[in-house]
């Protein structure tokens, strides 16, 4: 097993780490998941570049480690959602978002085509994370809608890029 895919396996291990802590709220509790999650948005940087840069991109890293992604970010979304720190819907956004473009990536692989992550879509992954990691640390109402509002429009907008680049994957879809 590689190092990068070492680092993603750890990052998803941080995720029932990060709910146990935001759940269990004792003081400080935030704090401590804040920590959490920062290391694990970390390994997902360190994990990318490592297997780049050491040749270590495997098919399982390519699997996995947007999976990890995605379940850090729900994990992270949910438990706002369930704290009152986000509207549902934009939770149903994002989540309609990520079902659309794997659906999408899916129905590619099944041409033999890979659809690499786009640069908006990077942009929403780094916004989204950096928006979690400021509502956990506890920001003024205005902020946090403001970090919704980020989220909700680098969603969209990436979306709509992955399906306008790549809509003729759907061509002869029987």
């Amino acid at each position: 097993m590689t190092t990068a895919n070492k680092l993603t396996i750890l990052r998803v291990l941080m995720i029932p780490a990060f709910l146990a802590v935001v759940y269990w709220g004792f003081p400080g509790s935030t704090y401590v998941a804040l920590v959490i999650y920062i290391v694990a948005c970390l390994t997902d940087w360190l994990d990318g570049y490592i297997a780049r840069h050491y040749n270590q991109v495997s098919d399982f890293g390519k699997f996995m480690d947007p999976l990890a992604d995605k379940c850090l970010v729900m994990a992270a979304l949910c438990w706002f959602v369930e704290n009152g720190q986000m509207a549902g819907w934009v939770l149903a956004v994002v989540l309609l978002r990520e079902f659309a473009v794997s659906g999408m990536r899916m129905v590619a692989v099944e041409k033999g085509r890979v659809i690499a992550a786009g640069w908006s879509g990077k942009v929403k992954t780094a916004s989204t994370m950096v928006c979690i990691c400021l509502m956990l640390f506890g920001i003024p109402d205005w902020a946090n809608l403001v970090c919704q509002g980020v989220i909700l429009v680098t969603t969209i907008y990436s979306g709509v890029e992955y399906f306008a680049k790549n809509i003729d994957v759907f061509k002869d879809v029987k």
